[in-house]
């Protein structure tokens, strides 16, 4: 027999946790600080993440958009002409603006508190006999993009040292294979990017529960929840049928945000309605409030090639050989061959707080957020208000669940 919200709510209600006064002042500026979502990563994130859901062939699908809108600005230096507006008209950048760095700073500042993250961005190049060293210099300083010359090996060694760049990068995480070749062709240019990320809540789960439940997506399985209890950021959409829930992470640097529809459904409905307007409204109507909490321990990841999606936002000229003008990079038919992304979510039990726990305090009649099935999530820095990471749980994956019935 599948376990109800009920009786998981009857479990929840013994549970002590704490939560200072401190905390919930925290909670409320970092509220205010989300109600402005103006940075580039946000418009960009939202576009491609539309698109690429659009085509309902991504399952899980998920990405860094503050990594890619950095590595795209970066890319726009090298380019000249129609090549650099349109990439500059895409990620609302200016080439003579030097702020798109800042955010990768703070993401530095915060990794090992409130996070754990692996990651980095590189362009490859494919036999390009002549290139600015000082701008490959210069884009390194400014945007932390790495460098790494293909040589005149075969497809199949320049797809293994592409994901062999990747999985180096994210600290060895599973092997995450390219689905779709890039062109490699002669004066290529592959801007990379790859980010696996592990958040460390501000209140913790129960590690020593061992519950396996049922995620219904878009295929139905058993996997491990974990559960927890506190005041949390919420909100409830009555209109648009979604639980909007924001969870801190250590520190205060960086909080995670969760839709969850009202039933089990897949996301597109949700997703029509996802714009940055929208989200506006949801995060500024976030208010306090005890909650009992039941998510998945899942790891979610996605290995996207962007090409078709960014060609259809207007990038057009940087693929064309004829027509693409990299002239501020090297000399001879420079074009861009693809954009490759790698990233990786952890959703884990394990928190910042390690000494937190005040058993003394209570949570009264929580509501329940129990995230059973199919749910977008969210990542933002709260020092620059940057977009860390975007996806969706449409699939946890597990042992099939067989109905009995």
């Amino acid at each position: 027999m599948w376990p109800t919200a009920a009786l998981y709510l009857s479990l929840v209600l013994v549970a002590s946790i704490s939560m200072s006064q401190q905390s919930l002042s925290a909670g409320d500026s970092q509220q205010k600080n989300f109600q402005s979502l103006s940075h580039p990563s946000w418009s960009l994130g939202l576009q491609l993440y539309r698109a690429l859901r659009s085509e309902g062939s991504h399952i899980n699908t998920l990405i860094s958009p503050v990594l890619l809108a950095n590595s795209l600005s970066a890319l726009s230096h090298t380019a000249k002409g129609a090549t650099a507006r349109q990439l500059q008209e895409l990620i609302k950048s200016d080439k003579d603006k030097k702020s798109s760095s800042s955010p990768l700073k703070s993401m530095g500042i915060a990794n090992g508190s409130s996070y754990i993250l692996h990651g980095s961005s590189a362009i490859f190049s494919k036999q390009i006999p002549t290139l600015e060293i000082g701008l490959l210099d210069k884009l390194q300083a400014q945007f932390e993009l790495d460098h790494v010359p293909l040589g005149a090996g075969n497809k199949q060694g320049d797809m293994e040292k592409l994901c062999s760049w990747a999985k180096s990068v994210m600290g060895g995480v599973n092997e995450m294979p390219l689905h779709e070749e890039p062109d490699v062709k002669e004066g290529a240019l592959i801007l990379t990017s790859a980010l696996h990320f592990k958040g460390l809540w501000d209140h913790g789960f129960d590690k020593e529960n061992k519950d396996l439940l049922s995620f219904l997506g878009t295929k139905y399985t058993k996997v491990h929840m974990m559960h927890t209890a506190g005041v949390y950021g919420h909100y409830e959409d009555i209109e648009n049928m979604v639980q909007v829930l924001e969870l801190g992470l250590w520190g205060g640097k960086a909080s995670m945000v969760l839709l969850l529809p009202f039933h089990v459904e897949n996301l597109a409905r949700l997703e029509r309605v996802l714009t940055l307007e929208q989200l506006e409204k949801w995060l500024g109507k976030l208010s306090s409030m005890s909650m009992a909490l039941s998510l998945p321990r899942v790891n979610v990841s996605s290995t996207l090639s962007l090409q078709k999606q960014l060609a259809a936002l207007g990038v057009v000229d940087a693929w064309d050989q004829k027509e693409a003008d990299f002239s501020g990079l090297g000399k001879g038919k420079l074009h861009l061959g693809d954009v490759l992304h790698w990233a990786s979510l952890e959703l884990a039990s394990d928190s910042g707080n390690k000494d937190g726990i005040d058993e003394d305090q209570h949570v009264e009649k929580p509501k329940l957020f129990y995230a059973d099935h199919s749910f977008i999530m969210l990542v933002k820095d709260n020092s620059t208000g940057a977009l860390l990471m975007l996806g969706a749980l449409d699939l946890a994956e597990g042992a099939a669940l067989h109905d009995e019935l």
